[in-house]
């Protein structure tokens, strides 16, 4: 059994294969170490609402699979997680024309069974587009991590990766 930095190092290397979500919205894992995750988005036509800016539901997935992605990379062999909640603020609107876009997620906490972290979506040059906190359940096995420690800093197993899973 993969911990689960081990299991999103294999996704990431094309070892494993990604969420069925990660097809559909065109996006991928592009960096992970403990307690972080980072994933790379192409915006697109098919992904606008009626006023023809890229849906605000594509920007909550990515900002939730890149904080799920960063307490999945804390879980010990067997253990799993599920979101409790998220709170996404988008701050720019995000156009078929942006550019691609990356979705930095970071652990903030990680005790033995709740976790929480920070994400961003933003362009190449640093400018953001929405940035989100998670709070993920932990569940089964033990923490990869010591109970109470922060795993990583706020940015200025389950191998499901996004959809809905923090």
């Amino acid at each position: 059994m993969q911990t689960g930095l081990e299991q999103l190092l294999a996704i990431r290397d094309g070892i494993a294969a990604p969420a069925p979500i990660q097809g559909v919205l065109d996006f991928d894992l592009v960096e992970v170490g403990e307690g972080a995750a980072s994933f790379r988005y192409r915006p697109a036509a098919a992904h606008r609402n009626p006023l023809g800016t890229v849906h605000g539901g594509i920007a909550m997935t990515l900002l939730d699979s890149a904080a799920g992605a960063a307490v999945h990379s804390t879980l010990a062999a067997g253990s799993g997680y599920t979101t409790l909640e998220t709170k996404v603020n988008l701050v720019r609107a995000v156009r078929p024309t942006t550019g691609p876009l990356i979705a930095e997620g970071v652990v903030v906490h990680r005790g033995a069974r709740v976790a929480t972290a920070e994400s961003r979506l933003v362009d190449a040059n640093g400018k953001l587009y929405a940035h989100a906190t998670s709070t993920c359940l932990i569940l089964g096995g033990s923490p990869a991590s010591a109970p109470g420690s922060a795993v990583g800093s706020a940015p200025g197993g389950v191998p499901k990766v996004g959809g809905g899973e923090c």
